[in-house]
């Protein structure tokens, strides 16, 4: 609990900004049209939202793109959505960012259909569409219990309904990992660099694999630097991070190569206790390099399917 409210877990990155830009000085306006056009809907889709998501339906209206986030505990919703289905204002809550906790509004949300999964929602924290970089995401909350199925090679996503069971048994060209849950998150502990063991946070939402400075603690000589990055959290706050290449990740009976990770102690570490022990919040970049990649709630596992090679990078079977 914080200052007396609930401590909510929002989406970490929303995005990234590339090496060397920065955000505009808020004092700078710029220059009106001399001839405005036609107003633009705030919830068009645009070429920048082009990423996977999935139709999302509030209260039985027309559906939504929003993103799944396996690395968010909380479910949100923009501003500018909230405002074109009128939901009612909740109350303010403490929501952790990437860049710590900050004071949010939140919106009644009275249910969402997700294909045959209905999920009873009652607050979302709510954030502005270009800081959040999507018109919604759906986390953990709305996670439990069913499977994640990405299908990269369709550039699908879907939410399925799951149940307890054995572990099947992977096909030759499956890969499957189990992970533990905390606070609802699926934490890999099959992982390892340079021959030490590593945590490893599954987190769709990302579009980069974020790293703790422990990370580099891990041999004698650090990996090679690319150059710096900066990271935009849901609220909007800039947080920088030192940009390296990890030569080889093994995850389960996978083995990643070149994998690029942003390094900085961002909250998420502080919150799942990781921040003493070397981790890793692996993004869509990395997750990118297989064909499929199942994320299992019910059962806390993972399967990697088909590993192929990337322009960032590529993966190959351990056995």
């Amino acid at each position: 609990m914080l200052a007396g409210a609930a401590l909510l877990a929002a989406p970490a990155v929303a995005h990234q900004l590339p090496p060397g830009s920065s955000v505009p000085p808020a004092a700078v306006e710029p220059a009106p049209d001399p001839a405005p056009g036609p107003e633009a809907d705030p919830l068009a889709i645009t070429e920048a939202d082009l990423r996977m998501t999935v139709p999302v339906s509030i209260a039985g209206g027309a559906a939504w793109p929003f993103i799944i986030d396996t690395g968010s505990e909380r479910t949100v919703v923009s501003s500018e959505l909230a405002r074109r289905l009128n939901l009612p204002r909740g109350p303010m809550r403490r929501v952790l960012t990437m860049g710590g906790a900050v004071a949010a509004t939140t919106a009644l949300v009275p249910n969402l259909r997700v294909g045959p999964v209905s999920i009873a929602l009652t607050e979302a924290p709510v954030f502005a569409r270009r800081n959040l970089g999507a018109i919604g995401m759906l986390g953990i909350d709305a996670l439990q219990g069913h499977k994640v199925s990405i299908d990269l090679e369709r550039q699908t996503m879907a939410l399925l309904p799951s149940r307890k069971r054995r572990p099947p048994r992977p096909a030759r060209n499956e890969i499957v990992v189990v992970a533990k849950s905390l606070y609802g998150q699926l934490i890999v502990t099959d992982a390892r660099w340079r021959g030490r063991k590593i945590a490893v946070v599954i987190d769709t939402g990302s579009t980069l694999t974020v790293g703790n400075s422990r990370l580099l603690q891990i041999g004698r000589k650090p990996p090679p630097h690319l150059g710096q990055v900066e990271m935009i959290a849901v609220n909007g706050a800039v947080i920088p991070a030192e940009l390296y290449r990890l030569d080889r990740l093994e995850i389960g009976e996978v083995s990643f190569l070149k994998v690029p990770v942003a390094i900085a102690d961002v909250a998420p570490f502080h919150r799942l206790g990781l921040t003493d022990r070397p981790a890793l919040l692996l993004g869509m970049d990395a997750l990118r390099l297989f064909q499929q990649v199942d994320i299992d709630f019910a059962n806390r596992s993972i399967l990697l399917k088909l590993p192929r090679a990337s322009a960032m990078g590529s993966t190959r079977p351990l056995r």
